[in-house]
Formats: C-alpha cells, structure tokens, sequence
C-alpha cells in the first residue's frame, strides 16, 4: 500500500464522522476497530446498527461506498457484530 495505516484510519475516521449523522438518526453508531494490511477495513456497529436488519446493506452501499471514495487504497469494510441471517 502506498499509504500508511494511520493515514487510512484517519481517513476511516473522517468518513465515519461525514455518516455518524445518519447513524444517530436511527439510534445507532459504527466505530473504527482496525484497518489491516491487505486494504480491509474493519468497523464495529453499534447501538441499533448491531441488530438492524438493514446493516448489511447500509455497511454496503453507504458506509463502504463513503470510505472508499475518501480513501481508494482500502478495498473492503466489513462489520463485526453483525447481525446473523438465516
């Protein structure tokens, strides 16, 4: 990777708090757990993100697609805690 990890959790940061309005509207929070060597980032879902049925897609399709476009060099976020679907 071209850029260093802390370069990347920062932009991980700035991207989850450009969110965390919409999180919070729905009761719900993510945070930063980690971002590892291969571009993955990792994020914990908090509050009623833990158990929507929606993270999945909303980790997708907002959270992903948001961190990505601030910071190119991460290549996927997944959530811890997330909820099971059976």
């Amino acid at each position: 990777m071209s850029i260093d990890k802390k370069e990347i959790e920062i932009k991980v940061l700035d991207s989850l708090d450009e969110l965390r309005p919409f999180f919070h509207a729905d009761g719900g929070d993510m945070e930063f757990v980690e971002v590892q060597d291969d571009g993955t980032v990792i994020v914990r879902l908090l509050g009623s993100c833990s158990d929507c049925s929606m993270s999945s897609m909303t980790l997708k399709t907002g959270v992903e697609e948001t961190i990505k476009k601030n910071c190119p060099q991460v290549k996927r976020v997944i959530g811890v805690n997330m909820p099971s679907t059976i």
